[in-house]
């Protein structure tokens, strides 16, 4: 299932060796209201694919602002519905910028696989990231994406051994989700030579583009990560952008500063990039 030719290949494809860079942030934070507009001020800064967080009450895999976040948006009455709504908005602007879902198993089993994968396409939805369908038990979820035209992403960790990235290769599209530290989101320090070294050993056996997310905290970095990675996710450090922000000086401030944030690390890839094959 590695051949695509849906808006995330097409997005790699034209990339030309640079690293994409992949923001994350929560549908309904810091606004229901503001997330489209958040979206668009991402891709206007240089995002090359928007991950949108589903708001779930029992996050496995992220830390504490990325959980809070999720409360928020919880709060606010931010259901998978209403993700697919704010999708289809963004939609109505942006035909270009592929939109990657990220969440769990429990709010796609309650709206049902095949209604879910119908109305995500409806929407503009490119690829679906979820962390609780392990390759194993998402064959049958993994068909579905690919019939409707999106992409099954799945994750891979400094744990995940031989026959787990070959399973994840057999089955994803898009790009392949190394989580380059033990642990949940936001969550330690990050070792780049040892992120170069499982790159290496993933690569093997997949062969679409590899991103790297959980540890990037900042411009330097991210723009280490972007030398050997296709592809740089950064999350908690936005999330922790848009809400101090928020809070201090409202949505619509938090949205020009991390959007402002975002186009200093794009630089910072693309100046460090600039001899990269």
């Amino acid at each position: 299932m590695n051949a695509s030719n849906t808006r995330l290949a097409a997005r790699f494809s034209s990339l030309r060796g640079r690293a994409a860079l992949i923001p994350y942030v929560t549908a309904g934070d810091p606004l229901v209201t503001s997330t489209v507009e958040l979206m668009h001020a991402l891709a206007a800064a240089g995002a090359d694919v928007i991950e949108l967080g589903v708001p779930f009450s029992d996050p496995m895999a992220d830390g504490p602002v990325i959980q809070q976040a999720g409360e928020r948006a919880i709060a606010a009455g931010v259901s998978l519905d209403a993700v697919l709504g704010i999708v289809a908005g963004f939609r109505r602007q942006d035909a270009d910028t592929p939109v990657v879902l990220m969440g769990y198993a429990n709010p796609i089993e309650c709206m049902g696989q095949e209604a879910f994968v119908r109305r995500a396409a409806e929407a503009g939805v490119d690829g679906v990231l979820t962390v609780d369908y392990t390759p194993e038990e998402s064959i049958e979820f993994a068909g579905l994406l690919g019939r409707a035209g999106l992409d099954p992403i799945y994750l891979l960790a400094p744990t995940s051994v031989e026959s787990r990235i070959r399973d994840v290769a057999r089955l994803a599209r898009g790009y392949v989700y190394y989580v380059s530290l033990k642990g949940v989101t936001g969550a330690g320090h990050l070792d780049t030579e040892d992120v170069a070294r499982h790159l290496a050993d993933i690569r093997r056996h997949v062969s679409i583009p590899v991103g790297v997310g959980f540890g990037i905290r900042d411009v330097d970095s991210a723009a280490r990560v972007a030398q050997h990675a296709d592809a740089v996710v950064i999350g908690s450090k936005l999330i922790q952008i848009i809400e101090e922000t928020s809070l201090r000086d409202g949505p619509r401030a938090a949205i020009d500063t991390a959007a402002q944030w975002l186009a200093e690390v794009r630089q910072a890839i693309e100046s460090t990039q600039k001899g990269r094959p």
